[in-house]
C-alpha cells in the first residue's frame, strides 16, 4: 500500500520522472471552460480537443459517466479525462452536486489499469471538490482504494 503524497504546486507541471498521468474530472455535457480544465488548456490543447471530439461522437463510442480517455501530451505525460460529473452547477442550482462518486470509482479503476500498464505515477489537484461539488473526505478514500492501494504513486497538488 502506498500513501497519497500532498504537495504545494501546479498539477499541470507534474513532478518526477518516468511516465506521469495528470488526471481530472470532466462533465457529461461536453462543456469545457471553467475550473482546472482552463489551466490544462493553457498548457496543453490536445486534452480539450480530444474531449470535445469524444463527446461529439458519443453516439458511437464509450463517452458517458464512468468513462476514461487518456490523451498523450508529451512523450512522458498523459492527461486522463475522467467523466464523473453529471451536468454542471449553475446559478439556478448553486447547491447541486454534479459529481457522481460511483462514476469516479469506475474512472479510477480504469485509470489504475493504465497506470499499472504504463508503470506511471498519477498527479492531480483535489479533483471533484470545486465545480463538481464533491467532498474530499469521500474522494480521498476512492483514490486510496483504486490507486494508492495498488502501489501506484499518487501526488495531489494544492496551489499556493
Amino acid at each position: 500500500m502506498s500513501d497519497i503524497r500532498y504537495v504545494v504546486g501546479d498539477a499541470t507541471d507534474p513532478a518526477g520522472t518516468g511516465v506521469r498521468i495528470v488526471a481530472h474530472i470532466c462533465n457529461d455535457t461536453g462543456g469545457w471552460g471553467r475550473g482546472f480544465v482552463l489551466a490544462r488548456s493553457r498548457r496543453w490543447r490536445q486534452p480539450e480537443a480530444e474531449y470535445r471530439r469524444w463527446h461529439r461522437g458519443r453516439a458511437a463510442n464509450d463517452f458517458g459517466l464512468g468513462a476514461l480517455q487518456i490523451v498523450p501530451v508529451h512523450p512522458d505525460v498523459r492527461v486522463a479525462n475522467m467523466v464523473a460529473q453529471h451536468g454542471i452547477r449553475s446559478a439556478a442550482r448553486p447547491t447541486a452536486v454534479p459529481l457522481r462518486y460511483d462514476a469516479l470509482a469506475q474512472c479510477l479503476t480504469a485509470l489504475a489499469e493504465h497506470a499499472v500498464r504504463l508503470k506511471a505515477s498519477v498527479h492531480l489537484p483535489r479533483i471533484g471538490t470545486g465545480l463538481a461539488g464533491g467532498t474530499w473526505d469521500r474522494i480521498e478514500p476512492l483514490i486510496q482504494q483504486h490507486l494508492a492501494d495498488r502501489e501506484i504513486s499518487v501526488t495531489v497538488y494544492d496551489l499556493s
